[in-house]
């Protein structure tokens, strides 16, 4: 297990590589001069040249590339070009928002999800798998930025039972202002989960073993549970996988419409003030969330089908 859990991370590295390379490289092509974003139109050259000169944006690009790549390594990325606040400060106060939003959209997915799509299987063409069905389609078609904002005129303008932006202080508040816009990205997760769940379930119950347990006289609870829904959980941790990774690139617009703190946030206004030292580690944030989330999923599978053997 140590070793693939060291062959994964090697097979990461490359990747990250890529992602740093392709995003320093995307920020100095496209038009637009930083200083001139920074400082404004109104600023003098010598302005510009002093601030160029501090940010070290004077320097050849091979330059400027080999010294990010160096910052990287030891966890330095810079400072913003626009406070001059270190990167790794503002992804420190602005990530746990992000953190904490995924994860609670997630448990509320699971949650419902997995009985939905339960509820579904196990009462096949029946009003309960229908409604499921619809849910999940409705679920499918509903845009996250769209359902979120319905949800905040809805439920904050108008009912006022949640605030309307801001995250919180304490735990109770914190819990108050992380709901709706947890509850708008399980809303897909949910519809996403169930399906999925479902389709696992049907296959799993069809098949000799199932039949045979019944046979035996075993429990129905027995044979959907012990039987059918954890020979299932294969396909379906992939899918939270997925739904887990989608769930963290969805938190950037539902932190832009409840108007939250978070690394997606944080991402959208430094692309709109080209601060590409804030940028570059934002993104890369999101990389390693990727490959970490890539590689917990591998884990999953060996622990969830024996059969899985690492070659």
């Amino acid at each position: 297990m140590a070793r693939y859990i060291l062959l994964r991370v090697a097979d990461a590295i490359p990747t990250l590589w890529l992602v740093l390379t392709l995003v320093f490289i995307a920020m100095r092509i496209l038009p637009g001069d930083p200083a001139l974003a920074a400082l404004g139109d109104a600023a003098l050259p010598e302005q510009l040249a002093e601030f160029r000169e501090r940010m070290g944006l004077n320097v050849p690009l091979w330059q400027q590339y080999l010294n990010f790549l160096g910052g990287v390594l030891t966890l330095d990325f810079g400072r913003s070009l626009l406070s001059n606040t270190p990167v790794v400060t503002l992804i420190a106060q602005n990530l746990p928002y992000t953190i904490e939003l995924t994860v609670a959209a997630m448990l509320m997915g699971i949650v419902a999800g997995i009985p939905l799509g339960v509820l579904a299987g196990t009462n096949r063409n029946k009003i309960p798998d229908t409604g499921v069905r619809v849910f999940s389609l409705i679920g499918y078609a509903i845009p996250d930025f769209f359902l979120g904002a319905v949800l905040l005129i809805t439920f904050s303008l108008n009912l006022g039972w949640f605030p309307i932006n801001g995250a919180g202080t304490d735990l109770v508040s914190r819990i108050h202002h992380v709901f709706l816009p947890a509850l708008t990205l399980a809303f897909v997760k949910a519809a996403f989960l169930g399906r999925l769940t479902r389709t696992s379930l049907l296959e799993v119950l069809g098949r000799d073993y199932v039949r045979t347990a019944r046979a035996k006289g075993a429990k129905e609870s027995r044979v959907i549970y012990r039987h059918g829904l954890r020979n299932a959980l294969l396909p379906i941790s992939t899918g939270l996988g997925l739904s887990l990774l989608s769930t963290l690139s969805g938190s950037v617009a539902i932190e832009l419409v409840f108007n939250r703190p978070g690394i997606g946030r944080l991402l959208i206004d430094a692309i709109a003030q080209r601060d590409y030292a804030v940028i570059q580690g934002g993104v890369l944030v999101f990389a390693g969330f990727v490959v970490l989330i890539n590689l917990l999923m591998d884990l999953v599978y060996v622990v969830v089908d024996p059969r899985v053997r690492v070659k």
